[in-house]
């Protein structure tokens, strides 16, 4: 028994992983019960069909640079992302290791693959990216405004503290005076409140 007719025994029953091989006319020259379940919308094994018709349109050329590697490569594993028709409209992601299949003679014969779905893996991955993006741009959101606050707010307010100063060095009536004392108060209050949310933004 060869290395392949050993690997396609062991992962015969797997329900995990998918073992095809693809000869060089590019139809399908054995399929695992797993493979053939998954993607057989009509029924029929997919034993002597066309490999393309389980891809996606784009990533037939994907699965020729990998074959032609392969090929070039002997005893080499190369890996492939391949989208696969899922029989509701849409594609599932599969990724997949493959080997060229050669005889006692060193001659290609084909192309063995063996593959899993990675669909909520990839979707997983975006939606983190998604929520990366998400952050870093909230994280941006608030470093402009703890400048703006650091710069734009607290200039006025430097000045309104200034002005206050000012007033407390002339005579005022006892109600001015007093405005003057709460204008100050608040400045100060306003003034750490800035400087806390400053901080915080700056993290």
């Amino acid at each position: 028994m060869n290395n392949f007719d050993a690997t396609n025994k062991l992962l015969e029953q797997s329900s995990f992983f998918y073992n095809i091989a693809i000869d060089m006319d590019g139809r399908y020259s054995y399929v695992s019960p797993n493979y053939d379940k998954k993607f057989d919308f009509v029924n029929e094994s997919l034993l002597g069909k066309l490999f393309s018709i389980t891809l996606h349109p784009d990533d037939i050329l994907v699965c020729d640079e990998v074959a032609n590697k392969c090929f070039t490569n002997p005893g080499k594993l190369f890996p492939a992302t391949l989208r696969k028709h899922n029989g509701k409209g849409g594609f599932i992601v599969t990724q997949w290791e493959m080997q060229a299949i050669v005889n006692d003679k060193q001659e290609s014969e084909g192309i063995f693959c063996i593959g899993y779905n990675i669909t909520e893996h990839v979707s997983t991955m975006l939606q983190l990216y998604d929520a990366e993006s998400e952050i870093a741009s909230k994280s941006e959101k608030l470093h402009e405004i703890g400048i703006l606050q650091s710069h734009g707010v607290r200039k006025p307010l430097a000045n309104i503290i200034g002005l206050a100063g000012v007033l407390s060095t002339m005579e005022l009536d006892s109600n001015l005076n007093n405005i003057k004392d709460m204008i100050v108060d608040s400045a100060k209050q306003l003034d750490q409140v800035i400087k806390e949310i400053t901080y915080h933004t700056a993290k």
